[in-house]
């Protein structure tokens, strides 16, 4: 991999943290739950041959601030949209995993020109529906994230932190393997030990702190998008681990059902960091969605071109006039066949 361009920038009072990678259109990546950008490892160099690949850490998380204060979906949404202008960047590829799939949703909905297309992993449109708050699922949730200073349990009514007795008496390299059992499959676990490792190095090298772990925590399970995820517009990819333990299958379809003209996708004998577990395959179907976008998208492109092509001609032989394009049918063919202008000038 190369070095990257990165450095920070200052959104909504935060420093940000950022890498670019490549060059093209833009792709932003946004990471999920206590995870920075060191996590699309297998992702960067398969996209960067394409695309810019731009990837950030979210607020209270890696290199980017950790304020103490409420953080919500939205507020994280705004850090989105506020760092690609930072960058001068008026809209790009946007890709969110679990969390990072909830922030890359209200980006779309907040900003939907800012959107190109949306690729949602690992991920559901929130809401009482999507995590109850009821221990057990909670539990699930924090365990999976295991770098923390304590195991916590929730009260049935989810309300009422509690940590366990010594973290279940468990290291710090042995909490972050107890919660990875959660979101890689076993059989994953069991063939790549040198890469689970290597994972596990990078968990304690960017070790966030836990009250900027409960705020992303508390952000995420105030999300809910069920009744707006409809007005979704970018063309979207939903793709899911079929044996994801995290975010059921089953949650992601619901998401894809409600986002009009969405397509979706499981990927057999993954849990749920599947860009992981299969990343070769995982990269193939996002370049392949991205791909067939740009086909689909080159007869529009193509006239916006022809129009500036034709608007350039007229304006260079009535350099004094304004120039108002009009379109009509042509055998079939939506071609520019004429022209009207408007003197600027009284």
């Amino acid at each position: 991999m190369k070095n990257p361009n990165s450095g920070k920038v200052e959104v909504n009072d935060i420093n940000i943290y950022y890498e670019i990678h490549g060059e093209g259109e833009p792709l932003l990546l946004i990471e999920g739950l206590g995870y920075s950008s060191w996590m699309w490892f297998s992702q960067i160099p398969a996209f960067s041959r394409e695309y810019k690949v731009i990837v950030f850490d979210n607020r209270g998380v890696g290199n980017t601030d950790k304020p103490d204060s409420e953080y919500t979906i939205e507020t994280m949404a705004d850090d989105a949209a506020g760092f690609l202008k930072a960058l001068g960047l008026d809209s790009a590829h946007v890709l969110g995993v679990s969390m990072g799939g909830f922030i890359a949703q209200e980006l779309a909905l907040r900003y939907p020109d800012m959107v190109r297309s949306l690729v949602l992993v690992s991920t559901s449109c929130g809401g009482e529906g999507s995590m109850p708050r009821g221990s057990n699922l909670w539990n699930t949730f924090i365990k999976l994230w295991g770098l923390m200073p304590d195991v916590l349990e929730f009260s049935n009514k989810g309300s009422v932190p509690m940590p366990l007795a010594n973290s279940l008496g468990l290291t710090p390299k042995e909490k972050i393997r107890y919660g990875l059992s959660l979101a890689f499959t076993p059989e994953y676990l069991r063939t790549h030990t040198e890469e689970v490792d290597r994972i596990v190095d990078l968990r304690l090298a960017n070790r966030q702190p836990y009250y900027a772990w409960k705020r992303q925590f508390m952000a995420g399970m105030n999300f809910d998008a069920a009744d707006r995820a409809h007005l979704i517009k970018a063309p979207t990819l939903v793709i899911t681990g079929c044996e994801d333990r995290v975010v059921p299958p089953e949650r992601s379809m619901r998401l894809a059902e409600e986002i009009p003209n969405s397509r979706f996708i499981t990927l057999e004998g993954t849990g749920h960091l599947l860009f992981i577990e299969k990343a070769e395959e995982f990269n193939k179907i996002i370049l392949s969605f991205l791909q067939q976008l740009s086909k689909d998208n080159e007869p529009e492109k193509e006239e916006k071109e022809r129009k500036k092509r034709w608007k350039r001609i007229f304006s260079f032989f009535f350099r004094h006039k304004k120039l108002t394009f009009y379109n009509s049918k042509d055998n079939d063919k939506n071609v520019t066949v004429g022209y009207n202008y408007s003197s600027t000038s009284q």
